[in-house]
């Protein structure tokens, strides 16, 4: 009796706390003001539980996203690109502003960490 009730309680617990997990699910849209200019980005993500894959869209074309993860209510993933044969990694740190919103620093190299909002898109 005491062991069905303590399975219970605990399925009861994790389902609360897979409820306050972020939906990431889909597609985001982002303006990052750069040096350049202001960079369009499109993210499309898939959940699996606290794995997390996807796309990036970016003027220079579409990279899949890599070491994707979500903990809760934070969302992290590596963009790799190659330019010139010469590879680079960006990191994406964020955490959800809302149902339709996140806020994201990105870091490439030792440059300063560059901060900005995805929006669901409609």
């Amino acid at each position: 009796m005491f062991r069905k009730l303590g399975l219970a309680v605990l399925f009861v617990a994790l389902g609360a706390v897979t409820a306050l997990a972020a939906d990431f699910n889909g597609k985001w849209n982002a303006q990052v003001e750069t040096p350049r200019g202001t960079q369009n980005l499109t993210f499309d993500f898939h959940v699996d539980g606290s794995a997390l894959t996807g796309k990036i869209t970016t003027p220079r074309g579409e990279t899949d996203l890599s070491d994707g993860k979500i903990d809760g209510d934070n969302i992290s993933f590596d963009q790799v690109m190659n330019f010139n044969g010469n590879e680079f990694k960006i990191t994406y740190t964020g955490k959800a502003d809302g149902a339709d919103s996140i806020k994201f620093s990105r870091q490439f190299g030792d440059r300063p960490a560059t901060e900005f909002t995805a929006n669901r898109a409609k």
